[in-house]
């Protein structure tokens, strides 16, 4: 593949609104949670965060965050395999900064989404100290979500 057109390729993946963060949305929508999105002020910009109970949630996609990477490193070209190492340290040292700021953080892996986002959801909830069957599920028009 040239290097215009991986280029090009890679500047259509998105940074936010994936479909991995819109499945949960829908999932917390659904139990009516309410939440900001990709808040700078926090490291690592949290792609949702829940201020008041200090519950800071990313969602890591599997080949760019390095899902189970040192089974795989070895079949990418040097760049990209520098590149997700990178990646990997960066998550890191934001996850930990989080904590040292008193945050809860919360980790989900894109293919934990696919597996089983209610699971996801539940460990969402149960971070933010809320039992899943005190959660009431929505009715009616959506509900708005926070911006940030």
């Amino acid at each position: 593949m040239s290097a215009e057109k991986r280029s090009a390729l890679m500047a259509r993946i998105r940074g936010r609104d994936t479909g991995p963060e819109r499945q949960l949305a829908a999932l917390m929508r659904r139990w009516r949670l309410k939440w900001e999105s990709h808040c700078g002020d926090i490291p690592g910009r949290p792609d949702f965060v829940f201020r008041r109970r200090r519950v800071a949630v990313f969602i890591d996609g599997d080949f760019w965050h390095g899902w189970r990477f040192p089974a795989w490193e070895h079949k990418l070209d040097p760049f990209w395999a520098a590149k997700i190492a990178a990646n990997r340290a960066r998550d890191r040292r934001n996850h930990a900064r989080a904590l040292r700021m008193g945050w809860t953080v919360v980790r989900v892996w894109e293919h934990e989404l696919g597996r089983d986002s209610a699971a996801v959801a539940a460990r969402v909830a149960a971070a933010l100290g809320i039992r899943t069957g005190s959660l009431k599920r929505k009715r009616g028009p959506g509900i708005s979500r926070e911006q940030h």
